[in-house]
């Protein structure tokens, strides 16, 4: 169950780490041009073929002289959160990776809706879900439902999710792309190079269990995705390969976005959500 108490926790971030999470991720991106705004910027002399409407007739009354009023026209970034709900997010010993990486996304969408943002969220696995972008607390909550109603399943096919996705995305935005990344190598590359010309953070979700396999023996394995079962023989050797597969997967995302300016986090789903932030926004 997805649970959204720690969402007030998040209002207890110092306002320092408030300014960055604003300015860098989530601020409001404002461009002068013209016609008219939201923000009041200045005056300038009126000019033939300039809108009589724009005349601030006040300063009018006050000097015989006719000024135009400037604004500024407040363009707002949209926040694209994108969460893996494909079969392999459905392991977990104590929470659900999917659940685990919902917490995060809906986390993400509540700083946005804070700063009166656009959100949309998504979900993907064989499909692409997309929900259109809106503003406010309500918007969330029906998120809130939706995923708690929602079971992570099915093969994951993320390249194909965000080639459809990325035709969605009307200007350069902000996007959080939340999942185990347990793909190929090649796909995760070419995912995060079609989406490399927008602000983007990359955090892996992991369960402890597949950061470090402490399970010795005999045991008969299930895929998550394609649901077939194979006997295995855990060894003190076997797990060590494991973990060094594992960490060099994860080394080369960490390469990949580096060398495209993205941020990466790994995270295993036994951290604390509002600890998890400390670090995403940090």
């Amino acid at each position: 169950m997805i649970e959204t108490k720690f969402l007030k926790q998040l209002d207890k971030f110092s306002l320092v780490i408030k300014k960055r999470v604003t300015s860098s991720y989530l601020g409001q991106r404002r461009s002068i041009a013209g016609g008219r705004g939201i923000l009041f910027r200045d005056h300038r002399i009126y000019a033939p073929g300039d809108d009589i409407r724009a005349i601030d007739w006040k300063v009018y009354a006050r000097t015989d002289d006719l000024y135009i009023k400037n604004y500024e026209e407040e363009r707002n970034a949209t926040v694209h959160v994108i969460v893996d709900q494909s079969g392999s997010m459905n392991f977990g010993k104590q929470v659900k990776k999917f659940e685990y990486a919902a917490q995060l996304g809906i986390g993400f969408a509540y700083l946005a809706t804070q700063e009166n943002e656009k959100l949309q969220f998504s979900t993907f696995a064989e499909s692409l879900k997309i929900f259109q972008p809106k503003r406010g607390m309500g918007h969330l909550m029906t998120m809130v439902d939706h995923l708690n109603k929602i079971k992570a399943q099915g093969h994951s096919r993320m390249n194909e999710a965000l080639m459809q996705y990325k035709k969605a995305i009307a200007s350069k935005s902000i996007i959080i792309l939340i999942s185990d990344f347990l793909i190929s190598q090649e796909e995760i590359t070419e995912v995060l190079y079609r989406i490399s010309n927008h602000d983007v953070k990359v955090i892996q979700v992991l369960d402890p269990v597949e950061k470090a396999l402490k399970f010795q023996g005999d045991f008969k394995l299930k895929d998550a995705e394609s649901g077939t079962k194979q006997k295995v023989h855990i060894s003190q050797r076997t797990r060590q390969q494991y973990m060094n597969q594992m960490e060099q997967h994860t080394l080369k995302i960490e390469a990949t976005c580096g060398k495209l300016g993205m941020q990466f986090f790994s995270l295993t789903s036994d951290t604390p959500v509002f600890d998890a932030f400390y670090q995403l926004l940090s």
